[in-house]
């Protein structure tokens, strides 16, 4: 589509001459506060399942309803400008949380400790760097380009804002409204829906996992001839609202994928392999010894990562048009001189000045280059601007044809690890002294891309309702700011919660080390910290002669200690007081972790890879997008069914609503459209939010009150036949079916005539 630069006639809801209050100081902290809510929440969610969803519309819905609450109170009713400032900066945290969820983890799967200060650093000139480099095309991507690039979430949200519009924006924009009207019940209808499914999300997860109520996992085994097949589903709201949010052709995309590792690739190998008398490669025991689980962990992942990456390498592929005419369109408006806009000088018009732009580029590109937690160096840093410069400018292309769903940030950010460390392997660069700098490398670039994408939508949104962009600008600097803070520490928090410290004995007998040689000192974090407070040495393992590899407690004497297996991306999933662990799977993260090695080091199991690989083509020959297909082989199906229930919600509701006569006129697209702004993806969103924030506050107090899960665990294990018990699976889907009925009931609409 060729880049037309002629302005439209748009009429801004609020005219460029009203004054409204706009930044307040109760806006601006809101918006921040949100922001670090559903930047952990996502970021929860990128660990578990590798994706996240807009938190644009349930920050907005919020803001609105919180504001309604203080004029009741006697306070101040707030402007939709307020309530776009409050989003604007709210939204912040969720595209920060997609590009650290993605990318960090690498550095641990790698063999490094994650330490909080590069996580915080690369989140904070991330996240800065990207706003600012959109900041000089907002007049290029948004006002001109507006009849092209149609920013969907963006434009639902300024429809959200429009429509619980209060009195006093109504009479700036020419309205009136009387209190009571429809838009006024609509407005405080959809709040109540989406605190409701906040607050039952987040009491459902608690009184599933802390309480111990019913099993969170339901999980079922088969046995010949489909031997070591299974299929399970973690019986969360998060996920139902996540699998609900995306539809039905991801979701069921997704879970076809873990039905192909768990009820076709896991049997295949057990049943080839079962009679071997020698390990096969790369596993290290008998085939006939290993369960489903140890079957994925030593084979199907490397399947899957090699599927991840090629079909995230034709995604890219795929989108290089729009990226072509995404930097075409960016470069266009690039030297347009303000003076000759039409709109020069109106209060919608105005922007951070191009000058405090550069000085802030400049200055972040020094801190990149100097800051000794991000091992970085010159090449490095400029691989950053050039990369980060074009990749954020395709994204806020990319984002305004197809939205923040589909904008494919992982397939960027592989794409610059890619070229990054093939850079390196020319210059010489291997080993594991650059797999930080190559990975801090693609993690800026990759949040970069991230924020520019999302700045993109906010802006949009202010266009359309006429907010100032140099406000909303400042707004989400302080959102992405305040969240790049506290993600880094609840990254550390998940991994530390899910961390178990395995017995050397267990699994590296015998093996003993010089401890003269080792200067780094650890001691035990999480639960198992209040049965053994000793201070060891590290000592990390690179070969798998006598154990595994992998980071080491060692005692004084020089025996192992422990085995520190990670929450992230970890093997082991029970503690040795029997204490079943969660762990976090972070899919695009351990794809990164094998780009990395792979090219600097060559250490992949390549056969293993290339099979994944050949999955993603077959499907593209077949005619089927294999991005969501490959990221289902890799998740466990119990991630990726639940998902799968969700899209199926949303397809039966769809299809009712579809034949009710107030659709009838619409088109496909219309269609879809409508049912994103729906009651169901309110309640949905509220699942998310509820049930992803309850699970970092289990994950959090799970190293403080082990004693209490631990009373809670045996009580249960002894008189709850919903979580012990040969029936336990079957009756812990009688909770879950409640709220997944819930959210059908909610999503259907009544007839209008």
């Amino acid at each position: 589509m060729p880049y037309d630069p002629a302005p439209p006639a748009v009429k801004p809801y609020i005219p460029a001459t009203a004054q409204l209050p706009e930044m307040t100081i109760r806006a601006l902290v809101m918006g921040v506060v949100l922001g670090m809510v559903f930047g952990a929440s996502s970021l929860y969610l990128v660990l578990k399942v590798g994706l996240t969803v807009s938190a644009s519309i349930p920050v907005a819905v919020i803001a609105i309803t919180l504001f309604g609450m203080f004029k009741k109170m006697g306070g101040r009713e707030s402007t939709i400008l307020e309530n776009s400032i409050t989003q604007t900066a709210g939204s912040a945290g969720e595209s920060l949380a997609f590009g650290l969820g993605v990318t960090m983890p690498a550095i641990m799967i790698l063999g490094f400790d994650l330490e909080i200060s590069r996580v915080m650093l690369v989140g904070i000139l991330g996240g800065l760097l990207g706003i600012l480099m959109m900041i000089p095309m907002r007049r290029t991507m948004i006002v001109d380009a507006h009849r092209e690039l149609k920013y969907p979430e963006g434009t639902a949200c300024a429809e959200v804002l429009k429509a619980a519009a209060t009195d006093t924006s109504r009479e700036a924009a020419g309205e009136v409204r009387v209190e009571g009207s429809d838009a006024a019940r609509d407005a405080k209808r959809r709040a109540a829906i989406i605190f409701g499914g906040f607050g039952l999300g987040l009491l459902y997860k608690v009184a599933n996992v802390s309480l111990k109520g019913w099993k969170d996992v339901a999980n079922f085994e088969f046995g010949a001839p489909l031997k070591a097949g299974s299929a399970g589903a973690e019986l969360s709201p998060e996920l139902v609202g996540v699998g609900y949010i995306i539809g039905p052709r991801i979701a069921f995309t997704m879970a076809a994928g873990g039905v192909l590792s768990y009820l076709m690739l896991i049997p295949m190998i057990k049943f080839f392999g079962e009679l071997l008398t020698v390990p096969l490669s790369p596993a290290t025991m008998l085939i006939k010894d290993m369960s489903p689980d140890d079957i994925r962990d030593a084979y199907v992942l490397y399947i899957g990562a090699g599927a991840v990456a090629a079909g995230g390498l034709i995604s890219l592929v795929r989108s290089l048009p729009s990226i072509w005419n995404g930097l075409k369109g960016g470069l266009a408006g690039m030297g347009k001189n303000k003076a000759s806009t039409p709109n020069a000088g109106l209060r919608t018009d105005q922007d951070i000045s191009f000058k405090w732009v550069a000085i802030g580029c400049l200055a972040i590109i020094a801190i990149i280059t100097f800051a000794t937690p991000l091992h970085m160096n010159l090449l490095g840093a400029l691989l950053i601007l050039v990369f980060g410069f074009l990749f954020a400018t395709v994204s806020s292309r990319l984002t305004g044809e197809v939205g923040s769903s589909s904008n494919p940030i992982s397939g960027m950010a592989v794409a610059t690890l890619l070229f990054t460390c093939l850079i390196f392997l020319l210059m010489g660069w291997t080993g594991g002294r650059y797999y930080v700098t190559a990975l801090s490398v693609g993690a800026i670039v990759c949040i970069a891309a991230s924020n520019a994408g999302t700045t993109s939508q906010d802006l949009k949104t202010g266009f359309l309702v006429g907010s100032t962009p140099r406000l909303q600008q400042y707004a989400i600097l302080c959102g992405a700011f305040a969240s790049a803070l506290i993600l880094g520490p609840i990254l550390l928090k998940l991994n530390d919660a899910g961390t178990v410290y395995v017995p050397a004995a267990q699994v590296a007998p015998g093996v003993t080390v010089d401890v003269t040689k080792l200067t780094e000192t650890a001691q035990l974090q999480g639960p198992q910290a209040e049965s053994d407070s000793k201070t060891y040495k590290v000592w990390r393992k690179t070969d798998t002669v006598g154990g595994p590899e992998g980071k080491y407690l060692v005692a004084d004497d020089g025996k192992l200690a422990y085995l520190v297996d990670p929450g992230i991306n970890g093997h082991y999933h029970q503690r040795p007081d029997g204490t079943e662990v969660k762990k976090y799977d972070a899919p695009k993260a351990v794809l990164m972790s094998y780009i990395i090695k792979g090219i600097l080091d060559q250490q992949l199991p390549w056969t293993l890879v290339l099979f994944g690989v050949m999955i993603s083509v077959v499907l593209e020959l077949a005619g089927i997008q294999a991005l969501a297909f490959s990221v289902g082989v890799y998740l466990p199906l119990v991630s990726t069914l639940p998902i799968a229930v969700g899209g199926a919600v949303r397809w039966v509701a769809d299809r009712r609503n579809n034949k009710l006569p107030q659709y009838a006129k619409l088109n496909d697209e219309e269609r879809q459209a409508a049912g994103d702004r729906s009651s169901g993806t309110l309640l949905a969103s509220g699942y998310i939010a509820g049930g992803a924030l309850a699970g970092i506050v289990i994950a959090i107090t799970a190293g403080v009150m082990t004693n209490f899960d631990s009373m809670m665990a045996k009580w249960a294990e002894g008189s709850n036949p919903f979580f012990a018990g040969v029936n336990a699976d079957l009756l812990s889907l009688i909770p879950y079916a409640a709220i997944v009925l819930l959210l059908y009931w909610v999503a259907r609409e009544k007839a209008q005539k």
